[in-house]
């Protein structure tokens, strides 16, 4: 998977939050769990993967001492838990869990719509200019029927919501949230599953924040968010879902191999 559809990759450009964060000097603890967030969004830990340590500093060619330490913010953030007090392993989401997290979104997204349309006009040509590039990635990806590349985009797009909200907190918040999100459908899924309206419903969300529409943006979101939890727990909707309507594409069940992190001099 590209390190644009990381966990927290997308948020440290210029344009996070206004250009509020700091440049922070990367360490490698930060490198290692940026790799291992990507192996969680992208399946290669799929949910439930036991993590043995000494196999994964093997794979990651770096020292146990780190790759703790980085084990341990997947831990704090909710991404890796303790399964019957021994090792770590990869989270398996539950009902209860897409509930909440979809309910956190619908409280959280709203609100990022709103904090665009306060920008300047400029700024907001810019936002909505990226968030369109990313709809067009959404198109190009359901021509070709790639679920992956649909998927991503569509974490890309919500990404950018988050850097342009105007706030530190709600991006690190979103960046959790989408990746649980991207959980959600690896626990809920024999395979990765993606909807095929994404594309239209995220040209809606385009048009909506052009037209300087907060309330449109704000009922399309939670619309958006509402069916998303419907689909994951299997729950009835109006419209029947046949197999048409959803892009699929296959997920490994066991741990798959990391590749060895290229380390920079110095760090």
């Amino acid at each position: 998977m590209s390190t644009r559809s990381s966990g927290l990759s997308g948020l440290t450009s210029a344009r996070q939050v206004g250009r509020l964060a700091p440049v922070r000097r990367t360490s490698t603890v930060d490198l290692i769990a940026d790799r291992l967030r990507e192996a969680v969004v992208d399946g290669s830990l799929p949910p439930g993967a036991a993590l043995g340590e000494a196999e994964l500093a093997f794979q990651l060619g770096v020292s146990r001492g780190p790759l703790r330490e980085a084990m341990q913010r997947l831990t704090a953030e909710g991404l890796l838990v303790i399964p019957r007090r021994r090792g770590l392993a990869v989270r398996t989401m539950t009902p209860e869990d897409v509930r909440d997290i979809h309910w956190l979104r619908a409280r959280i997204e709203p609100e990022l719509g709103r904090r665009i349309l306060a920008r300047p006009i400029a700024e907001r040509k810019t936002v909505l200019a990226e968030l369109g590039t990313e709809v067009k990635r959404m198109q190009r990806a359901l021509k070709k029927d790639d679920a992956r590349a649909l998927g991503d985009a569509y974490l890309d797009f919500h990404r950018g919501l988050a850097a342009w909200g105007g706030s530190i907190r709600l991006a690190r918040m979103m960046a959790t949230l989408l990746i649980e999100t991207r959980l959600c459908t690896f626990s809920m899924y024999e395979h990765f599953e993606v909807a095929v309206d994404l594309v239209p419903e995220h040209v809606a969300f385009v048009d909506a924040l052009a037209a300087g529409d907060a309330e449109r943006f704000e009922t399309l979101m939670c619309a958006h968010l509402d069916a998303e939890v419907r689909r994951l727990l299997a729950e009835p909707v109006a419209a029947k879902v046949d197999d048409t309507d959803r892009l699929l594409a296959e997920t490994p069940d066991e741990p798959q191999p990391l590749d060895r992190l290229d380390l920079p001099e110095g760090i």
